[in-house]
């Protein structure tokens, strides 16, 4: 199992000061580890490792044919490559994903966007579009300062579902931490209750097939 951890938090370090968010990915990508041993762990921080967003220059680079590229114009898609390329080799992504007034963070955003490109990770057919990226399972641990879950006022869930859905990745797996900001109980009571979400949905990969 080879897995992806991408952290999306604009904090670098993880914990109480930190960011809850990568914290908590970190110890689902351990329990995974536990249970299917062998394999690879990638981290991508985009905090340590900020992704340039899709500008104009960015668009003209993906735009221009690649014999024709300036070296300023590869150098910008070789960095969309670089995603890519770790998504590709990905059997299992985790996806730590706070909400940021009522979205994901500008983070992952960049790195949805980096990811998602015609012919390569998705295509138009005569049927509709066909996503690229399928046979991956997606663990997203979705962080709020508030309580969000099943309700209006979260955007998180359906977006991440549709834009992952529209690149293949339709088996998607969320994990919630809620309250964090509503007083050290409700963060306590948040973080417990991802804690056991995660060792259910661990538990649950383990005894598949068995």
């Amino acid at each position: 199992m080879n897995i992806l951890q991408v952290n999306s938090s604009a904090r670098r370090a993880q914990g109480t000061t930190g960011s809850q968010s990568a914290g908590l990915a970190a110890e689902l990508v351990a329990r995974l580890r536990s249970v299917h041993p062998g394999g690879s762990v990638t981290v991508r921080d985009l905090a340590t490792s900020p992704h340039p967003a899709l500008d104009e220059s960015a668009l003209d680079a993906l735009f221009t044919p690649e014999s024709e590229r300036s070296a300023a114009q590869a150098a910008r898609v070789a960095l969309d490559d670089a995603l890519i390329a770790e998504v590709q080799a990905a059997d299992v992504i985790v996806l730590a994903a706070p909400m940021i007034n009522f979205g994901v963070s500008a983070q992952l955003k960049n790195w949805i966007d980096a990811i998602s490109r015609a012919r390569v990770t998705f295509r138009y057919t005569e049927q509709g579009v066909e996503g690229l990226l399928r046979g991956r399972t997606v663990y997203v641990v979705t962080t709020r300062g508030g309580v969000h879950r099943d309700r209006p006022s979260d955007t998180v869930v359906p977006y991440l579902r549709t834009v992952l859905g529209f690149l293949g990745m339709t088996d998607v797996r969320f994990v919630y931490a809620e309250g964090l900001a509503m007083g050290p109980e409700a963060q306590a009571r948040g973080l417990a209750a991802a804690r056991a979400e995660i060792a259910e949905t661990v538990q649950d990969t383990a005894t598949v097939g068995a």
